[in-house]
């Protein structure tokens, strides 16, 4: 039976936010909120960009950004290993048919 989410209160950037969330997985936001909120406090301080929501969108964005290149960069090593496996396999087949 599915767990009945909870109300987990974050803060970010001072405003304190509700948030329904399974009891397992309280951490895991809890987590996030920390990260959202510094994010949102290094571009707050930037000086650049001023506005909550603005904020807000260029912090999902600087977040999502790092998340993309991580997978790319998941995805690039993902392939050079197939590759270096192949290699191995047909340099494992060619010597031991000799």
């Amino acid at each position: 039976m599915p767990q009945q989410p909870t109300t987990v209160e974050v803060k970010i950037l001072e405003k304190e936010y509700l948030v329904a969330c399974p009891e397992d997985e309280q951490n895991a936001l809890l987590q996030a909120a920390r990260h959202l909120d510094k994010k949102m406090r290094e571009i707050r301080s930037s000086g650049k960009v001023f506005g909550t929501e603005r904020i807000a969108v260029m912090a999902a964005l600087n977040i999502t950004h790092e998340m993309l290149e991580q997978h790319t960069m998941s995805d690039a090593a993902s392939s050079i290993l197939n590759d270096m496996d192949e290699k191995l396999d047909a340099a494992l087949g060619e010597s031991s048919g000799n």
